[in-house]
């Protein structure tokens, strides 16, 4: 049976430019360590959510490229490509499009367990491995231990979907009352602990003197996840995230960036100014 590939909007075609960018220069640094004072370095691309392999853009009803397929045409290239995805029919046609490549392996497994049980080990910072990760969930089902464990590794860098749509509409409304439990159960495993509440609304005098609950802006409640993966997660490099909108200027999700070098916040900052520009932000 054939698979039937994701339709995706603008917003994840920036998404895919932006990620294709930046594994080019990612790569072509490490390829230059390699050939400088680290010979033994290598390098990998871990795709958490890989899909097909390839989308439908709703906008030109075209083909496109996903991020494994652009992962794979990377030059210089990676030595190692994980591709995860829970889906067996998505992981079986990109082990169609891998062919007999020895370099690529793929799991059909939910990626919060295999990222932490056989990925993420091999990235190991003191045998000179490194790794580009892409964070992409579906919805509110990625864990804070993915996030921390790539973040006290050293070695790993992440470009992760923080989907604030989906937390508004289903864990943060604005009368937590009506939240979602399992939605509400979701956000509290993504962010680690429930402290989320606190910096997801604001409590201010009611009508009757009563402490009632505000929701914070986007913007507030996004900033309070980047500290959290520079303080708790420990990456040290964290730009502002790139928000990724709708043609009616709503926000979907933020792409957040962390790593541990200057030089790859860097790179994704003008990568990201270069996007926000053409989108006048």
């Amino acid at each position: 049976m054939a698979v039937e590939h994701d339709e995706i909007g603008i917003w994840s075609e920036v998404k895919l430019a932006i990620v294709k960018k930046y594994a080019a220069a990612y790569t072509t640094v490490m390829d230059a360590q390699r050939r400088g004072k680290f010979p033994r370095m290598r390098w990998l691309y871990i795709d958490g959510y890989a899909g097909s392999g390839h989308h439908i853009s709703k906008t030109r009803k075209e083909l496109v490229e996903g991020s494994p397929l652009i992962a794979l045409n990377t030059q210089p290239p990676f030595h190692e490509y994980h591709f995860i995805d829970s889906d067996t029919g998505k992981a079986a046609e990109l082990r169609k499009e891998a062919g007999e490549r020895t370099d690529v392996h793929i799991y059909s497994e939910d990626c919060n367990e295999v990222l932490l049980t056989k990925v993420f080990p091999r990235a190991d910072y003191g045998q000179y491995k490194r790794a580009l990760c892409l964070l992409d969930p579906y919805n509110i089902n990625l864990t804070w231990e993915v996030i921390e464990a790539a973040g006290k590794a050293r070695s790993i860098e992440i470009f992760v979907n923080f989907m604030i749509m989906d937390i508004n509409r289903n864990a943060l409304r604005r009368n937590p009352d009506k939240s979602i439990k399992k939605k509400v159960d979701q956000m509290t495993r993504l962010w680690g602990d429930d402290s989320w509440l606190g910096y997801g609304y604001d409590h201010v005098p009611g009508l009757f003197e009563e402490m009632m609950p505000v929701k914070v802006p986007n913007e507030r409640f996004a900033e309070a996840f980047r500290q959290r993966l520079i303080t708790k997660a420990g990456f040290k490099c964290v730009p502002k995230p790139m928000p990724m909108k709708t043609k009616m200027n709503a926000v979907i999700y933020y792409l957040f960036f962390a790593s541990q070098k200057d030089s790859g916040m860097d790179i994704v900052n003008d990568i990201f100014n270069q996007y926000r520009m053409k989108q006048g932000l």
